[in-house]
């Protein structure tokens, strides 16, 4: 069987709703796991006076997540079966961890945002799934776990169900799935449940096995920021000329016609580069795809360097220095404030940019704008106008989460403070 596409997914919710027990039973289920790393936890948890094996300890893996009993840090997983790999990014559901969960949510295929099935939906269920549905995830399983603390009772779990599709009728959420599961005791997490026989849908790997993401990537805006400028020098190579890069959206091949920004110069595609290619000594790979690394060749010598752009002649990224963002502050030490001086990253180009408005904060539980705001503070969230030095090559984040994001670095101490979504329209 021909193994599909990798799967990047994320699991949220709020404190003690099951997180890391999901994931330390999908991969012990999934025999995902070493022995020895089984028997250190089994060690573990009977050190701590329990009575069974505490799954979550797989993935807890700072200490103070261990003394707590919570996630703190994002934990970084990977594992495979025969049909998918996957790399899970296990987020923290305190609320002073906002920033944590948003920086393990920006990149993934898919969340998964949990929800004990005694409480129902609460504010940091609302919370994660606002911040899933900013972030541009294209897929969400909202998975009601400890369904055993509730006897399996199918009402609940339609309770539940109609809770949720009231709330995210005001998100801008594309694919949601409902899983009933118990991540304590196994059911519909990786085996299905002999327990739930009213549900007729798929279990929780099954559905991570089959969701379809290829179709997410942008194929049809053409954005190839370059990332390095390959010269090697040697007698062998001494006029190759390549730029390297990982296309940000679009489907490249030689003989297309591109043009680079901001020179705004047109030339045509004279071969596509990868490591593997060079090395088996195949002139040019047939197609760059977004994802994978690559050097392009160009048929015309141009004056191209770090951070230009390439794209199609017809269909050209937003060049501007005026952008509207919603930005996630990030920064402890510091509130934002307007008109102060960042710098901005933005793929691979680097420039200064000022702050010059805060539009409004936005307050994530009930989603109620405060245009009255004058300055962010950690973790919150609003929408500002900013000013950059040099032209930026952008598009929404909604169609191209690449080209639609950035962040912002303090210059004094060269620490990443905030995160943006790019937003070319009002709303």
């Amino acid at each position: 069987m021909r193994r599909r596409e990798p799967l990047r997914f994320a699991t949220v919710g709020s404190v003690d709703d099951g997180k890391s027990t999901l994931i330390g039973r999908l991969l012990h289920d999934s025999k995902s796991i070493f022995e020895d790393q089984l028997e250190h936890v089994e060690a573990v948890s009977k050190k701590r006076g329990n009575d069974y094996v505490d799954l979550a300890l797989l993935t807890d893996g700072l200490r103070a997540e261990r003394e707590q009993g919570i996630t703190i840090d994002v934990a970084y997983r990977y594992f495979s079966t025969p049909h998918r790999s996957f790399i899970i990014a296990d987020c923290p559901g305190h609320i002073q961890y906002t920033r944590n969960m948003v920086t393990g949510a920006s990149t993934v295929d898919l969340a998964t945002v949990l929800i004990d099935a005694r409480h129902g939906v609460v504010e940091q269920t609302r919370r994660h799934s606002l911040l899933v549905s900013l972030l541009g995830v294209p897929h969400l399983v909202i998975a009601v776990n400890k369904m055993d603390l509730v006897g399996y009772d199918q009402d609940r779990f339609e309770e539940i169900r109609e809770q949720f599709t009231d709330f995210a009728q005001k998100l801008e959420l594309r694919d949601v799935t409902f899983i009933p599961i118990s991540a304590f005791v196994g059911d519909n997490v990786v085996d299905r449940s002999a327990n739930m026989d009213w549900y007729e849908g798929s279990t929780y790997l099954n559905h991570l096995e089959s969701v379809y993401v290829a179709s997410d990537d942008n194929l049809i805006d053409v954005r190839f920021p370059v990332q390095y400028v390959v010269r090697p020098h040697t007698t062998e190579h001494q006029d190759y000329r390549g730029y390297a890069g990982v296309p940000a959206a679009g489907a490249l091949k030689p003989g297309d016609e591109v043009v680079v920004l901001p020179s705004g110069l047109s030339t045509t595609i004279a071969g596509i580069d990868t490591y593997d290619s060079l090395a088996a000594g195949v002139d040019t790979i047939a197609e760059a795809r977004p994802g994978e690394a690559v050097t392009i060749r160009l048929a015309d010598n141009l004056d191209v360097s770090r951070g230009d752009m390439i794209c199609r002649p017809h269909n050209r990224p937003e060049v501007t220095q005026d952008l509207e963002a919603m930005i996630c502050w990030m920064d402890s030490d510091a509130s934002l404030t307007p008109r102060t001086i960042y710098t901005m990253k933005h793929t691979t180009r680097t420039v200064r940019a000022m702050v010059t408005e805060l539009r409004y904060r936005l307050d994530i539980n009930t989603m109620h704008r405060d245009e009255s705001a004058t300055s962010l503070s950690l973790n919150e969230i609003g929408r500002v106008v900013l000013r950059s030095t040099e032209p930026v090559f952008v598009d929404d984040y909604r169609r191209n989460r690449q080209t639609g994001s950035f962040i912002l670095i303090d210059e004094s101490s060269n620490q990443t403070v905030a995160g943006g979504m790019i937003r070319l329209t009002n709303t």
